[in-house]
């Protein structure tokens, strides 16, 4: 009896989170979704009145033939796994993908603000400290300390002159690196532009924007 009870709390349980998982997806908005489709449609139609050969594959048969061909789930091959088009093999040469990320020319906002809209502290007007302003991609040789070691991806900057450095997720690798150890590789131009090694049979890929880390390999 003790056991049908514990069995009844825990079914309760489950039942209890799943409702509130459901809730909390129904409260979701669903714009970008709809936007995806309206999208999509329309370019479906554009394409068919062009006369030339289209075809539409679904999400199932895309990971089907993934699947099937043993490949990591990645965006790339993905676009080498849609529709009933795909080849019975797929021999994958290349080492390297181009990943472009829109990222944006900053923000307008005068001062940052919490989350009842109350301005909490101002923004800075300048935006170029040391030559170097928020976004630029640079290059970091560090000859010492806790960050020795060349590092690679988007600077954010200090008046102080001592700047930190992300990845490409937006994750800080580094901080309070000096402007004199950086070079300027790129700048900010509202895209990020990132190389990264291909999976291969799932296998991770290298660490976005980042060439070395503290062991100071190249």
């Amino acid at each position: 009896m003790e056991k049908l009870q514990q069995s009844k709390r825990k079914v309760d349980q489950i039942r209890a989170e799943n409702l509130f998982k459901v809730l909390k997806k129904l409260k979701e908005p669903l714009k970008d979704a709809a936007m995806m489709n309206a999208t999509r449609w329309a370019l479906y139609k554009r394409l068919n009145s062009t006369g030339l050969l289209v075809e539409c594959g679904t999400g199932a048969r895309t990971k089907y033939n993934r699947l099937k061909m043993g490949l990591p789930k990645t965006h790339y091959y993905d676009a080498c796994c849609v529709g009933e088009s795909t080849p019975e093999e797929i021999t994958i040469k290349q080492e390297y993908v181009q990943v472009w990320l829109a990222l944006g020319r900053g923000t307008r906002k005068m001062c940052n603000t919490d989350k009842y809209g109350f301005p909490v502290s101002h923004r800075a007007r300048q935006k170029m400290h040391f030559g170097f302003m928020t976004g630029d991609l640079v290059v970091a040789d560090v000859p010492e300390g806790k960050y020795v070691g060349r590092w690679v991806g988007r600077v954010a900057v200090r008046a102080s002159g001592y700047f930190d450095i992300k990845d490409g997720s937006g994750k800080r690798v580094c901080q309070g690196i000096s402007y004199r150890h950086m070079k300027l590789l790129q700048r900010a131009d509202g895209w990020q532009y990132e190389k990264l090694r291909t999976e291969k049979g799932g296998s991770g890929a290298s660490s976005p924007g980042v060439n070395a880390g503290a062991s100071g390999a190249a």
